[in-house]
C-alpha cells in the first residue's frame, strides 16, 4: 500500500499543479535535478516532434549542451571548452538537428565561422568550420549582433540554410550570402550584394524558400551613414533582394514619406509580407502598423496596407483620460519581439517598450557611484489576417527591469507568458497595470488573447514557495511551450499545453 501511495505521489508531479487556474492550458512541472554546471545564459531551446528537448547554454570558459527525452529527463550532456575569441553568432532549429554559429577571431583582422550540429534525437555533437574571413580592424562579421535572428535562416523543408555576412570597410561596404546543404554542409554558392562606397546598407531581415532562394531585407540610406532624419521625409528607402545561384534582383521600397525602423520578413500564401511599424514624426516613434506585400516570382509590390494603432491601445496604456493626447504624441521606444504566424496564415507582431536610464547612488562618507538601470516595459501586440489588413490591436501595461515574457499561438489563441507582480493592479481608469511591488512576491501570468482579440488574466502560479520559472527562456513547439527555471544548481521545468 505504501508502494503504490509512494508511485501516486511521484505520477503527481505531471498533474495539474494550480487547479485554480482559470488558464485553459494544462500545467505539468518535470522532476527536479541537479546541475554540475552553473549557467544562466540560455541560447537556444528546442524540442523535437519526438520530444527530445535541446538547450544551449553558455558559461565564461564553455559551450554546455544538454539534451532531455520526452519526460524531461536529461539523456546527454557535452561540455565544450570555448577558444578565448569565440562568440555566439546565431542558431537554427530544423527536424532533429539545432545549428549553433560562433565567430573565433584569432587575430583582429581574422574572423573563422564554426557551425556547431546537435542532433537531439541521435544525441551527437560535431564542430566544423564553414570559412575564414579577413575583415577591417576590429570589425564584426555580422551586423546587428543584438539580433541575431536577422542573420540566419533556415527553409521550412529544413534543406537550406544561409547567413549575411558584412563586407565593410572605410571606402566600401557590401553583404555576402552563403547558401548551404543543410544536411552536409556544402556550400551551394555565395553571392556578394548591395556593394557602394557611397551608399549605407543597414540589414533587417532575411528568408529563405524551399528552393533555397534567399530574400534579404534592409534599409539604403542617401548619405554614407545611417543618419536618421527627424519631422522630415526619410533619407533611405527599404531594399528587398531575391538572390540565386545565378542572379540578384532588387526592389527598391519607397514612395512613402512615412518614417520606419524596421521591417521583418513574413511568408504566406506564396506571398511575402514585410511588416513593421511605422511614424508620421521619426524612426524612434510609432503611430500604426505598415504591412508591404510582395509577390516574390515577379518581386513587386502587390498591395500596402498602413494602419493607426486604434485608441483601445493607448487606453490600456495611459488610461481614457490620456489616451487621445498620447496617441497624437505617438509611442516611442519599442523594439519588436515576435513575429508568429499561425495555422491559418495570421501574423502577430509583438514589440516591447526598451529605455535605459542612470542614476546615482549614494553610499555615503562622501561616496556613490553611477547605476545603470535597463526598463522593460509595456507590450503591443498586432494581430494581421491572411490578407494582410490588421485584424486587432492591444497592448500591456508593465514595468520589468528584464525581459521577462515569451508568446506563442495554440489553436485560435495567443498567450503571453510573464512574471509579474503577486497580484495585478486594476487601476481606477481600468487599466490593468502588471508589475512588481517593493515589498511583493511574483506570480507567473498567461495572458490570453481570444481569436477576436478579448484577454483574459490567468494567474498560473504564485511564486512564493514555488519553482520561478523563466517565460523569455522557453520554446513552444509540438503544441507544448516549455521553460527552465531560474535556479542555479538544482533545476527543473514547466510544460504548459
Amino acid at each position: 500500500m505504501l508502494q503504490k501511495s509512494l508511485l501516486f505521489l511521484i505520477l503527481l508531479v505531471f498533474v495539474n499543479i494550480n487547479s485554480q487556474t482559470s488558464t485553459s492550458l494544462a500545467i505539468l512541472e518535470s522532476p527536479e535535478y541537479s546541475d554540475q554546471y552553473k549557467s544562466k545564459n540560455i541560447l537556444s531551446i528546442h524540442t523535437t516532434k519526438s520530444g527530445y528537448t535541446g538547450i544551449i547554454r553558455e558559461s565564461k570558459k564553455h559551450f554546455l549542451f544538454d539534451i532531455f527525452d520526452k519526460d524531461l529527463k536529461k539523456v546527454f550532456f557535452q561540455i565544450i571548452e570555448k577558444e578565448k575569441r569565440e562568440d555566439f553568432a546565431g542558431e537554427l532549429f530544423h527536424g532533429d538537428e539545432i545549428k549553433f554559429f560562433t565567430v573565433y577571431s584569432p587575430k583582429k583582422t581574422e574572423r573563422i565561422l564554426y557551425c556547431h550540429t546537435i542532433n537531439l534525437k541521435e544525441k551527437t555533437y560535431k564542430k566544423v568550420s564553414l570559412f575564414e574571413k579577413t575583415v577591417t580592424k576590429k570589425h564584426n562579421l555580422f551586423s546587428g549582433r543584438k539580433r541575431h535572428h536577422v542573420n540566419f535562416t533556415v527553409s521550412e523543408n529544413g534543406d537550406y540554410f544561409a547567413l549575411a555576412a558584412d563586407n565593410i570597410k572605410k571606402s566600401l561596404n557590401s553583404h555576402t550570402i552563403y547558401v548551404y546543404n543543410s544536411k552536409n554542409l556544402e556550400l551551394l554558392f555565395k553571392k556578394e550584394y548591395g556593394k557602394n562606397d557611397e551608399r549605407y546598407f543597414e540589414h533587417n531581415d532575411i528568408s529563405i524558400d524551399n528552393n533555397g532562394i534567399v530574400y534579404t531585407l534592409g534599409k539604403v540610406f542617401a548619405q554614407n551613414a545611417s543618419i536618421q532624419t527627424f519631422n522630415e521625409k526619410p533619407n533611405y528607402t527599404f531594399s528587398l533582394n531575391k538572390i540565386t545561384k545565378d542572379s540578384i534582383s532588387n526592389l527598391n521600397i519607397d514612395g512613402t514619406d512615412k518614417h520606419i525602423e524596421s521591417l521583418s520578413i513574413s511568408g504566406k500564401n506564396d506571398q511575402l509580407h514585410l511588416i513593421g511599424f511605422y511614424s508620421d514624426k521619426n524612426v524612434g516613434r510609432i503611430k500604426g502598423g505598415y504591412n508591404f506585400i510582395i509577390d516574390p516570382d515577379q518581386l513587386s509590390i502587390v498591395d500596402t496596407k498602413m494602419h493607426e494603432l486604434p485608441i483601445e491601445v493607448y487606453e490600456n496604456l495611459y488610461g481614457y483620460r490620456k489616451a487621445e493626447k498620447k496617441k497624437n504624441k505617438e509611442l516611442t521606444r519599442f523594439n519588436i519581439d515576435y513575429v508568429i504566424e499561425d495555422d491559418a496564415g495570421n501574423t502577430f507582431l509583438l514589440a516591447e517598450e526598451f529605455f535605459i536610464t542612470t542614476n546615482y547612488v549614494n553610499t555615503g562618507n562622501m561616496g556613490g557611484h553611477w547605476q545603470t538601470v535597463y526598463h522593460y516595459n509595456d507590450v503591443i501586440i498586432l494581430k494581421y489576417n491572411v490578407s494582410g489588413k490588421l485584424d486587432w490591436a492591444s497592448s500591456i501595461f508593465k514595468r520589468a527591469h528584464t525581459h521577462s515574457y515569451n508568446a506563442f499561438i495554440k489553436g485560435d489563441e495567443l498567450h503571453v507568458i510573464l512574471n509579474s507582480g503577486e497580484n495585478l493592479k486594476e487601476k481606477k481608469d481600468g487599466r490593468i497595470k502588471a508589475s512588481k511591488g517593493f515589498f511583493e512576491s511574483t506570480a507567473l501570468y498567461d495572458f490570453e488573447y481570444s481569436k477576436e482579440g478579448e484577454v483574459s488574466y490567468n494567474k498560473i502560479q504564485n511564486n512564493r514557495a514555488n519553482t520561478l520559472y523563466l517565460p523569455n527562456h522557453g520554446t513552444f513547439e509540438n503544441e507544448t511551450f516549455i521553460m527552465m527555471s531560474s535556479g542555479k544548481r538544482k533545476k527543473q521545468f514547466m510544460i504548459l499545453k
